[in-house]
């Protein structure tokens, strides 16, 4: 045997290869996502996801919990500015690299520093959202953390999501999903529902992803132009009911809620219900994600 075939010999095999099949961010939280081909990994997670998010006129934030409509708000990137959509309503221009004045708003239990964005857009949100909204941008200099205790003391940094920088789905996961909702008599849902940043599936002609293998992984390792990017899953994505809004009509029905009830209580978050995997940086700051990168991993056994 030569050298090299001995090197080889020697790396273990990983016990899951995929592929990033999709890429998403939300640059302004609850809104609708965008669809990318690639995107910077930042430590706060992919560019420009949760950078902004609507607040009441108390600075408090806004969900499609109690606002369905903000699906409807289509955020489009471009190269100097987002421009923002609605139904019913003229285009709305945020430039990417101006703000207003500074302002102290509340994203669940953290009071973190923002910037509002002025009159003109908070006019808008309040028009189409039929109540007092303003529209505020994150304070990069803000240090928004996630768990501790989740992240096993590993600092990880976001802006507005709901805790941490990066959610992943498996292609499997929805498929799973699927297969159950049409056999009780119901369509098969979109990703979408779920928001994901990171969509893992199976590389071309092979099938080795299960479902909710996401779950169960140690560290993605994901092959980039500028090395491997390390993303951990740290906890499991408990769900509120977003996923019954349906993203292209914002309407709501249970079925989504109802069928994750019967197969996915999680005892890691004391029964509620998960779907993907929140996960936290490790390494690949500055590194461009983009679909069809190879990712690695092992599974975790505790």
């Amino acid at each position: 045997m030569s050298k090299s075939s001995e090197q080889n010999s020697a790396v273990p095999a990983p016990d899951i290869e995929a592929v990033i099949t999709g890429l998403w961010v939300y640059p302004v939280k609850s809104c609708a996502g965008v669809q990318l081909n690639e995107v910077v990994l930042t430590e706060t997670g992919l560019e420009f996801d949760r950078a902004w998010m609507v607040v009441d006129e108390h600075g408090v934030f806004l969900t499609q919990r109690e606002l369905p409509r903000m699906a409807l708000i289509q955020p489009q990137l471009k190269y100097h500015d987002m421009v923002l959509r609605a139904p019913g309503m003229l285009a709305l221009h945020i430039a990417l690299d101006q703000v207003q004045e500074p302002v102290r708003v509340k994203v669940w239990n953290d009071e973190v520093k923002a910037y509002d964005m002025g009159p003109v857009a908070a006019q808008w949100f309040t028009d189409f959202l039929g109540r007092p909204a303003r529209l505020v941008r994150f304070d990069p200099e803000e240090k928004r953390a996630s768990s501790l205790q989740w992240t096993q003391g590993v600092e990880a940094l976001n802006q507005f999501s709901d805790g941490y920088p990066i959610l992943v789905i498996s292609e499997a996961s929805l498929a799973h999903l699927n297969g159950k909702l049409q056999a009780a008599g119901h369509a098969g849902v979109a990703m979408q529902r779920f928001r994901p940043n990171i969509v893992l599936g199976d590389r071309p002609g092979s099938a080795d992803m299960s479902p909710h293998d996401e779950d169960r992984l140690e560290v993605l390792e994901v092959t980039t132009e500028q090395g491997v990017a390390q993303l951990k899953p740290v906890k499991p994505c408990s769900r509120c009911p977003i996923p019954n809004i349906d993203p292209a009509t914002a309407l709501s029905s249970p079925e989504v809620g109802d069928m994750l009830q019967t197969y996915r209580p999680d005892s890691r978050l004391k029964g509620a219900v998960s779907f993907g995997m929140n996960a936290i940086v490790l390494q690949g700051n500055d590194h461009l994600l983009k679909v069809g990168q190879r990712v690695a991993a092992n599974y975790c056994f505790e």
